[in-house]
């Protein structure tokens, strides 16, 4: 399955958008922030469909709760 967040410099200058969208991740995060609903934000924002901001909060989940590698050496060791 393609990812749901992109960042291609041709885009928005590069600020990490929802695929097939003009629309930063950074604008559904302050929607959700801001305590608006996902349906809220949908109907703002109409090219972006339900299921697609529902993987890019997974994806974004899962970069914030993946493993912290950068106090690892290239090897795997931890310093």
């Amino acid at each position: 399955m393609p990812r749901a967040i992109i960042r291609d410099p041709e885009i928005m200058h590069g600020v990490p958008v929802l695929r097939g969208t003009r629309v930063p991740v950074q604008t559904l995060l302050d929607y959700l922030e801001g305590g608006e609903t996902i349906e809220e934000f949908l109907q703002r924002f109409p090219t972006v469909f339900r299921d697609l901001a529902l993987q890019a909060l997974e994806e974004a989940k899962l970069l914030l709760l993946a493993p912290d590698t950068s106090s690892r050496y290239d090897d795997g060791s931890v310093p």
